[in-house]
């Protein structure tokens, strides 16, 4: 931490060529770039042209060349299972080179398409890299979505070989993935030449012998296989993510710009050191899973945690806890939701207690607006800085964080602190003018975005400039609104869909949700607008309570409505609200306001693809007609 935050900001800003090259030279080229950034092209931009690498060497082998091979790499912990298992380095780089190998023997060849459909293994981690190491591309699909889903995926990417599990374990029961995997096979038009399935004890599958295998048989005569040099700009994966017209959009990653983004992030954003444990309590399923379960914690020679199991209910909420005290977790990251709901069930923070967590230094959330209270709490009860930062599944890592390894400024609720080097964020208008400080607008960054964001869309590159670069020219559109306050600090309101017009007044949901978890009986909140024939539109409240609450229902809604008429004042409008047991959520955790929204307004909508558990819907109408809702309990429409 020798130099400051300003400094290190505006070197990347001003000689990007200079920071990302030299953060480059850390890690092994088979053969140097001919250029650091190409510009040839905008808004499609390349970084470290003409360089040769492979992201699996770096990843594993070069830990092992480099004499650390008995590094623990891996930690597997199961508590649905009962299942922990441990690898090194070497253990981990032999076992991927034998299945990438067996990928090999099938067929799979660089450039060719591997989809993986599986639950949080050891085995999905192995796929992923296995994959990088021939040079393959995956794309990694949440376990347990539903077979159109998955179809619609297998349409798009065209892979040879589909790898999957004979079932996952979720919220106390069994998910059968290879029913799923088998129907959404027979719903593509596409059809992959083999299906590579892990059996597991919980539920054998029943295979179909001219097209799948089981792990054990793919392996049988395999030879390990060695890495295959692949240009940086060639694709590592495609990870595809919901679009607004139904068909969801395969962001495209890079190996070369990538590595170098994964590796410099860990020093510097999260402030761990190579052998250190760090545990991001995600899925690899999502972006998170693949930039901070698999990718950066090993390219940085890290300790990293594949965790099956959830923060309450696998089997409390000190899960958490046991797992940072077994394995020495420096630093964790996962989702609000995740605290919220250990919050929830435990709000005194009993089941923490019971561990020691002296190891832990940091933690870190993201994937939706950390409330405050929930930030204060986490504080209170760890002892450690935790830090809100704010990134997306295009961007693949941070956008704005506190940089642990630069230079940590002080925590300021409600933000994502200031921009991390590399992105050169704006607050603007329609007209494209760069706004005042404080004053709520789009939040745009401006081109080039750096190494490790989207190259483009998977064979989309019209939908690609049109969905991010259309709105504001020179820009990458985040869809994100919010502020930059005087000292820098960004300051996430919304998505721009979630911004209400209350009379003309544009007011952010996020802001209003803030004040609602103000109240100490609130556990988490969600508001959305909702049509109103004189203010075009007003705020609606949905309010989870914390365990075991005395207070009356009544008097806490009547409270809440009071503290946001004292924190955003008249103008919000704010007079109804509801308590619910639960908010409908997808599975990676962010709440479904659209949703809700079309609920509240008796719209159609179609079934959310990603949702975690539809009965919530149900749960959602028969709260909003208690307060006097007309809603139509046949609006649903399903996607086809």
């Amino acid at each position: 931490m020798s130099q400051s935050y300003n400094t290190v900001f505006q070197q990347s800003i001003e000689q990007p060529e200079e920071f990302w090259g030299a953060a480059a030279a850390e890690l092994h080229w088979y053969k140097k770039w001919d250029s650091v950034l190409d510009s040839g092209n905008p808004p499609f931009y390349r970084w470290f042209t003409g360089g040769m690498t492979n992201t699996c060497y770096n990843a594993l082998d070069r830990h092992v060349d480099e004499g650390r091979g008995n590094q623990l790499a891996v930690i597997y912990d199961s508590p649905v299972t009962g299942t922990k298992e441990r690898y090194t380095y070497r253990e981990f780089r032999d076992i991927v080179a034998l299945f990438a190998g067996a990928l090999q023997s099938r067929g799979v060849r660089k450039g060719d398409r591997v989809i993986i459909y599986m639950p949080m293994i050891p085995e999905a981690v192995v796929a992923m890299l296995a994959c990088a190491r021939i040079g393959a591309i995956h794309s990694v699909v949440f376990g347990g979505f539903a077979s159109h889903e998955l179809a619609v995926r297998i349409d798009d990417c065209k892979p040879k070989v589909i790898i999957s599990a004979s079932c996952g374990i979720e919220h106390g029961r069994v998910v059968d993935y290879k029913r799923l995997l088998d129907f959404a096979i027979e719903l593509a038009h596409f059809k992959p030449e083999i299906c590579i399935i892990k059996q597991r004890d919980q539920l054998k599958a029943e295979l179909n012998e001219d097209r799948d295998l089981t792990w054990k048989q793919s392996l049988l005569g395999a030879e390990p296989a060695q890495c295959v040099p692949v240009e940086s700009s060639d694709p590592l994966y495609i990870l595809y993510t919901s679009g607004t017209t139904g068909q969801p959009k395969g962001i495209v990653r890079d190996n070369g710009g990538h590595m170098v983004a994964m590796k410099w992030s860990m020093e510097n954003v999260y402030n761990v050191k190579p052998g250190e444990v760090y545990w991001a309590a995600s899925d690899v399923g999502w972006v998170v899973g693949h930039s901070y379960i698999v990718y950066a914690p090993l390219l940085h020679g890290c300790t990293t945690l594949i965790f099956e199991g959830k923060p309450v209910g696998t089997p409390d909420p000190g899960t958490f806890w046991r797992i940072v005290n077994e394995y020495s977790v420096a630093v964790l990251f996962t989702a609000p939701t995740a605290f919220r709901a250990i919050k929830k069930e435990d709000p005194k923070g009993m089941y923490m207690k019971k561990y020691d967590l002296s190891s832990l230094r940091t933690l870190f959330l993201a994937g939706e607006r950390a409330d405050p209270d929930t930030v204060k709490w986490a504080e209170q009860m760890l002892q450690v800085p935790v830090i809100d930062h704010w990134w997306q599944t295009e961007t693949g890592w941070a956008i704005a964080a506190n940089c642990q390894g630069i230079e940590p400024g002080p925590i300021k609720y409600g933000s994502a602190s200031r921009a991390v080097p590399g992105y050169d964020v704006q607050v603007i208008n329609q007209e494209m003018e760069q706004l005042p400080r404080g004053q709520m607008g789009d939040i745009a960054i401006k081109l080039p975005l750096p190494p490790g964001t989207m190259l483009t869309l998977w064979k989309a590159d019209v939908r690609f400039v049109e969905s991010y670069m259309t709105s504001f020219p020179g820009y990458y559109q985040t869809s994100d609104a919010g502020y930059i306050d005087e000292d820098g600090y960004i300051h996430i309101m919304s998505r721009t869909d979630d911004i209400i017009n209350v009379a003309g007044h544009r007011l952010s949901t996020g802001a209003i949700e803030a004040a609602l978890c103000e109240h100490p009986d609130v556990a988490e909140s969600a508001v959305i607008g909702v049509h109103d024939d004189l203010k075009g539109q007003v705020p609606l409240g949905f309010l989870v309570l914390k365990a075991n609450v005395d207070t009356p229902e009544t008097q806490i809604v009547r409270h809440v409505i009071e503290y946001v008429r004292e924190n955003i004042g008249p103008v919000a409008s704010f007079k109804n609200a509801v308590i619910v047991e639960r908010l409908p959520k997808t599975r990676s955790g962010k709440i479904l306001r659209g949703t809700m929204r079309k609920i509240a307004n008796s719209e159609e909508y179609p079934m959310p693809a990603t949702i975690d558990d539809p009965a919530i819907l149900d749960e959602i109408r028969e709260a909003l007609q208690t307060i006097g809702y007309a809603v139509n309990s046949r609006s649903i429409t399903r996607e086809t």
